[in-house]
This record gives C-alpha cells, sequence and structure tokens, in this order.
C-alpha cells in the first residue's frame, strides 16, 4: 500500500527479492498539469509493468473493498507513505502484521511531513524506521532503523531520494527478519516522540525577524514544496538559496542591529544581502511570481531592486 514516487523503490525491491506481491494498494487518479488529465500513482505504474492488480479504493473503510483485502488472504501488508490512515478491520488481516516505513528515527517526527521538519529544525541526522502499525499515528513497535546523516546543503529533494533508497533495501530486510521471526519488536519511547504535521502553503512565508540559519533551514526545508517565499514590491518571490553571511560583509557590520529584519542592507554581484534577526543572509537563488527560477544576479539585472527596500 503505496501512492508516491518515495515508495516505488520499495515495491521495485521486493520485486527483485522474490516476494509474491499479490495486490497494489494506492490512491486514485487525480488530475495533474494544466490540462488537468487524469494522472496515475507512481506506485500504480510500475505495479502494471509487472501485470500486478491495483486496487484504488475512494474509501478506505469501504467495506468492499475490505472484503476484497480479506479474500486476498495477505501474509504481511506492507505501508509505505500511502496518505490514509487504516482502519482495524485492515491492520488485523495480515496474520504477520502490516509492516510501515516511515521516513524518520521514530519516535521523532511521526506524521506526514518528516523529511521537511528534520530538515526545518536543523537536524544532523535523519533515517528510516521500520515498524509494526496499530492504530495510532506511527506509534507501533520498532523493527529496524538506518540513519543517515544531513549535510548542511541537503534539501527535503535530496533527504527523499536517499532515503527511498534506504527504505527499500530495510524493508526487505525487515520482511526477511519477521518472516524468521528473528527480528524482536521494541516498543517506542513515546515520552520523546515529536511531530511532523502536513505542510501548507503559509508554513513557506519568511518571517525575516529568524536568525539566518533559520531562515536558511526553511528554505531548505521546504524545496521543492511548497517552497520559502517573502513579498517585494505586491511580488512573491520564492528563495531556493541562500547564504549566511559573516558580520564582516560591508558597511552594515557595525548597525545590522538596528536595521529592521527584511531591510535590503545590500545589492551585488554575489546576490541580495538582507537583514535576518541580528545579523544577515545573501539571497543567491530565487524566483519571481510566474517566472522560472534564476540567480539572484539575474534577478537584479532584471528587476529594479534596490537598498533599503523592504521584503514582506
Amino acid at each position: 500500500m503505496g501512492t508516491p514516487e518515495f515508495a516505488v523503490p520499495s515495491l521495485q525491491a521486493l520485486i527483485r527479492a522474490g516476494e509474491e506481491v499479490i495486490a497494489v494498494v494506492t490512491q486514485p487518479d487525480k488530475p495533474k498539469g494544466r490540462g488537468k488529465r487524469l494522472a496515475s500513482p507512481p506506485v500504480k505504474e510500475l505495479a502494471l509493468r509487472y501485470n500486478i492488480p491495483v486496487l484504488q479504493p475512494v474509501k478506505i473503510r469501504d467495506e468492499g473493498f475490505i472484503s476484497i483485502m480479506k479474500d486476498l488472504r495477505p501474509d504481511i501488508i506492507v505501508v509505505i507513505a500511502y496518505g490514509k490512515i487504516l482502519p482495524k478491520a485492515v491492520l488485523d488481516i495480515p496474520p504477520q502484521g502490516c509492516i510501515n516505513v516511515h521516513a524518520s528515527l521514530l519516535p521523532k517526527y511521526r506524521g506526514a511531513a518528516p523529511i521537511n521538519w528534520a530538515i526545518i529544525n536543523g537536524e544532523k541526522e535523519t533515517g528510516v524506521t521500520t515498524m509494526l502499525m496499530d492504530e495510532g499515528m506511527d506509534t507501533g513497535d520498532i523493527l529496524l532503523t538506518e540513519r543517515i546523516s544531513i549535510k548542511p546543503e541537503d534539501t527535503t529533494a535530496d533527504i527523499h531520494d536517499r532515503l527511498k533508497h534506504v527504505g527499500a533495501t530495510l524493508l526487505v530486510e525487515t520482511i526477511k527478519g519477521v518472516q524468521s521471526r528473528t527480528l524482536r519488536p521494541i516498543p517506542q519511547a513515546h515520552a520523546q516522540a515529536t511531530y511532523a504535521p502536513m505542510l501548507k502553503k503559509e508554513d513557506g512565508r519568511i518571517d525575516w525577524g529568524m536568525g539566518p540559519q533559520e531562515i536558511i533551514n526553511l528554505i531548505r526545508g521546504l524545496n521543492p514544496w511548497p517552497g520559502a517565499y517573502t513579498r517585494w514590491q505586491g511580488m512573491q518571490l520564492k528563495i531556493f538559496k541562500a547564504e549566511v553571511i559573516s558580520s564582516e560583509f560591508g558597511v552594515w557590520s557595525s548597525e545590522v542591529k538596528t536595521i529592521e529584519p527584511g531591510t535590503i542592507i545590500n545589492i551585488s554581484a554575489d546576490g541580495i544581502c538582507v537583514a535576518a534577526g541580528r545579523d544577515a543572509l545573501l539571497i543567491t537563488e530565487l524566483q519571481p511570481e510566474n517566472r522560472s527560477r534564476m540567480s539572484a544576479s539575474e534577478f537584479i539585472r532584471g528587476y529594479k531592486i534596490g537598498k533599503g527596500q523592504i521584503f514582506d
């Protein structure tokens, strides 16, 4: 049971490992792009290439769907970014349990957006956890974990692309351990749990009162979606890359603590220097509203942006 690209390597790994995948459950096809043509979830596309039956229930609690699942008699159900909470009627079907592949080091970052929030919060590492599912939100007993480091320049897209392969490898190892009964489930330390709620577009609004590193973490954590943004001259600007500036940058260094956050301090070939908190950052890549991404130097050449102007 899975839907987006993150789940594809795991399905591929199960097939290559010789596991008998008797069905794939994924979300219904949805309109996509300007033409709003129906598009299949990535997991469905892979399943069809291997002639695996695909189920796409509109409602996961539908009695007809649950009846079909019972008739399939799966030994194990694997759930990876499916997108809906499974009812007890589904969780109870497989005798060896429902195994979830979650993109965090549980009990940290339970919820829908664990990669984003780990980066936004400045974590230095994250990983994948496999667990036995229960009725809670990512609260089941832990089976295996795999850690990776988060580099200073990593975005959500970078970590997503690494973890989807880490998760696939860990899943195959987990399945073998469950089948051989060599894995001992470990209860989570619930008191240490943190949460990663689903992101909204408004979560991307930059508060220039934050420190530069916090803003950079927000930019990285919301790349590619929903994107960190600010407003300038009535226009929305998405910010994709920025750097912390040395306090020795330019003549403003002795006065930066008195400058209103969001004020453009300097314009140069290197980018747009902006007051952030009691310090500053340098914007190096951005995207004007209804335009393509561009370097800050390209933006400066095409728009009348200058020192003293204010974002937001």
